[in-house]
């Protein structure tokens, strides 16, 4: 995948592993268009970086990515589609009632799954007509093996794993030209993990080697501990699932 002169749309680029990664596409040439619903924080990201086109634009909003798709026209269109916005609600109670455990699994559904299937389906055909045209989707380590302290989120990114699969398939049997990568964080230090003391990798050094591996067009990419896990449950999946669930975990459900 060449990065030098494409034009690249980053849902939730006004902070964290979005905006380093904006920071870095920057750095190689690329035309960075980004997006989320904090305006404040697409201020400053465009203080930061002059360079940048900040759009406001809620991920969960179906009403947004309708006007967002019709800005993007208007400024010529984009190359690369870059679904990093997400959102996690840790949920402790799964076998109890609660109204609001099932309102934040539907927000995360609506953002980290839905949203994405959304603005795939209104880019599709500007992203056939280019050159080298790429989706790419952010699922994580927890698509393979769930979190019971973050069961709902886990869930929303194991459902976008199988879409990313399938999709990359159907557009390779149309013989389509837009690539379709996975792209798979483990723990990154975000606003998202502040309060998690496990170790985290630097957005810095995750958004290099994710586009390291886009370079070279490793349509699954895994980073860091995800490649572990991975292969952990693969064949021994008994162990991964103790990594990822830790005794710790279970007081917090206590």
């Amino acid at each position: 995948m060449i990065i030098k002169n494409k034009t690249i749309l980053i849902t939730g680029g006004g902070s964290g592993i979005g905006l380093e990664a904006a920071k870095q596409f920057l750095q190689l040439g690329a035309k960075v268009i980004i997006t989320g619903r904090n305006q404040e924080k697409l201020n400053n990201a465009k203080k930061t970086y002059p360079g940048l086109t900040v759009i406001k634009s809620d991920a969960a909003n179906a009403e947004d990515a309708i006007t967002l798709f019709k800005q993007i026209k208007e400024l010529g269109g984009i190359d690369i589609l870059y679904h990093n916005a997400g959102v996690l609600s840790p949920v402790l109670n799964l076998g109890i009632t609660d109204d609001k455990h099932a309102e934040s699994a539907a927000y995360e559904m609506e953002v980290n799954y839905l949203g994405v299937i959304r603005l795939n389906n209104l880019f599709m055909e500007m992203l056939q007509s280019r050159r080298e045209g790429a989706i790419i989707n952010t699922t994580s380590l927890l698509r393979y093996v769930p979190s019971i302290v973050e069961a709902t989120y886990s869930a929303s990114k194991a459902a976008l794993g199988f879409y990313t699969q399938s999709l990359r398939k159907h557009l390779q049997i149309l013989n389509s030209r837009v690539k379709v990568f996975e792209l798979l964080p483990p723990l990154v230090a975000t606003e998202m993990t502040a309060e998690r003391t496990d170790k985290k990798l630097t957005t810095e050094q995750f958004v290099k080697e994710f586009i390291d591996a886009l370079k070279k067009d490793q349509y699954t990419i895994r980073i860091g501990d995800t490649k572990v896990v991975y292969l952990l449950n693969r064949f021994f999946p008994k162990f991964a699932y103790g990594l990822v669930n830790p005794k710790k975990s279970y007081k917090l459900l206590q």
